[in-house]
């Protein structure tokens, strides 16, 4: 155990950091107008025994922005957000994204596509995607 638990620090370290170094370069990226956005939601996605799930943090979103597409086992997510010019706000510090983004997950074969549910609750967005009735596990009885 207690190697495994630096182990993990360091990968929650590197991640952080290298968040940051992306955040940064990003930054550097959009004040010089090479590129128009660099962004995508912070996302989870995890399995219990009746579905598959993805969650994304959008908050402040309206439902009318983000649009969801499944096509050959991959899960689409886009969006797009405009921002409200302002000749009058001169900005500090300006980390609440706007513009588009995708994001594409790899949906696992046991689900059923045809019978995903998504919801937009409290700034966050999760799309449910129940397990096909041959993935889900059951009891066999032992006769004797």
């Amino acid at each position: 155990m207690s190697t495994y638990l630096p182990s993990v620090l360091s990968a929650v370290r590197t991640d952080t950091f290298d968040r940051q170094i992306d955040r940064m370069f990003d930054e550097a990226l959009r004040a010089f107008g090479t590129i128009e956005s660099a962004w995508a939601p912070d996302s989870n996605a995890w399995e219990d025994e009746n579905g598959f799930y993805v969650q994304m943090a959008l908050p402040g979103w309206d439902t009318k922005d983000i649009a969801l597409e499944v096509n050959n086992q991959v899960l689409v997510v886009r969006g797009e957000r405009k921002d409200e010019p302002s000749t009058s706000n001169k900005y500090h510090l300006r980390e609440i994204a706007e513009g588009r983004f995708a994001r594409l997950f790899k949906l696992p074969s046991f689900v059923d596509h045809e019978k995903a549910a998504a919801t937009h609750k409290n700034g966050m967005l999760t799309i449910t995607f129940p397990k096909r009735e041959e993935a889900k596990s059951r009891r066999i009885l032992i006769e004797g």
